[in-house]
């Protein structure tokens, strides 16, 4: 018979020792690469639908314009291409009708530009003093922008109309003499171009607004306190606190007046932009070559042409802008 020692040994329960605890094995940690690996890919994945939208609804687009304009391609054959290599550009720059839509469309531009933003400017700063009914007053600030190009353009053309318009019933009460708004090339421009004044200038001026409310107020007073008036404190505390803000507007506003398309497209309904031409921008020169006579190579190439155009204005904004604030910090 075997003693009890090796059966006590063989059996701890018997000898009333406690169970060994029962644990899950560990997995293995996972190495430092793999565990930064979705940490890295999550902003990607989550900026993805926007780059996807963008090459398909922009640089595919832009490239496959570019394509087009060194093509001789009509609208009745779309699918039929002849090439041309820059054959486009060329009689693009050889057509005068383009350099009087560069020309309206600058001329337009800076009718429509400076006003707007001097404007949009002034009625910031009499809105960031404190007046009653100021949201009432930025709010209505914003009717017209978001009155549609349509409805605007249709009521501006009634405006200014010839023999029942009412700019030239109040001229006519100052003894002023009817002025042709439709047909004449200075006064055709100034009627459009206070078209896009009326509905960008409340949008313009809430930008302002909102870029001098981020001015410390400690600047105003240190100002008052050294007796400058309300007009040097915004010269030299509201301005320099804009400038980036001035520039933004600047570009958009530019960017804006380089593909001005509405406007002057339902002020008389004409794509030509008047009889003689006064007032066709590059946006309705463009409409006309490839809708109206068909040549979709052209009006590629014009797109082009506008593209570079806005390019280099925007660069030379924003030189401008960095020249002066080099010059302004090394003083």
């Amino acid at each position: 018979m075997p003693s009890a020692e090796p059966l006590a040994r063989k059996s701890p329960k018997a000898a009333g020792a406690p169970p060994a605890p029962l644990t899950a094995p560990v997995p293995p940690e996972p190495s430092p690469r793999r565990r930064g690996r979705p940490a890295a890919v999550s902003p990607y994945a989550f900026l993805a639908p926007f780059f996807t939208l963008f090459a398909a609804f922009g640089i595919f687009p832009l490239l496959y314009t570019a394509y087009v304009s060194l093509y001789r391609a009509e609208l009745q054959t779309p699918g039929e291409l002849e090439w041309r290599g820059l054959g486009n550009y060329t009689a693009l720059f050889a057509d005068p009708f383009f350099w009087t839509a560069l020309r309206n469309t600058f001329t337009i531009g800076v009718l429509s530009t400076v006003p707007q933003l001097l404007m949009a400017l002034g009625l910031a700063h009499v809105l960031n003093y404190r007046l009653r009914g100021r949201t009432f007053f930025r709010t209505a600030l914003l009717l017209p922008y978001a009155t549609s190009v349509a409805a605007a353009s249709l009521i501006f053309a009634q405006l200014f109309g010839h023999d029942f318009g009412l700019i030239n019933r109040l001229l006519d009460l100052v003894g002023v003499h009817p002025v042709d708004w439709q047909n004449g090339t200075v006064a055709s421009q100034i009627a459009v171009s206070s078209i896009v004044v009326w509905r960008w200038t409340g949008y313009n001026a809430l930008i302002y607004l909102a870029g001098m409310q981020t001015i410390p107020a400690e600047l105003y007073e240190a100002a008052e306190v050294d007796g400058a008036s309300r007009w040097r404190q915004f010269l030299h505390v509201t301005l320099p606190g804009l400038r980036p803000t001035i520039v933004f507007t600047s570009v958009v506003s530019t960017i804006g007046a380089t593909q001005l398309f509405g406007e002057p497209l339902l002020f008389e309904g004409s794509v030509s932009g008047g009889i003689s031409h006064q007032y066709q921008t590059l946006g309705l020169y463009m409409y006309e070559q490839g809708w109206g006579f068909f040549h979709l190579g052209r009006a590629a190439a014009i797109a082009w042409v506008m593209f570079l155009l806005i390019a280099v204005l925007v660069g030379a904004n924003a030189w401008a802008a960095r020249r002066r604030s080099l010059k302004e910090a090394g003083r």
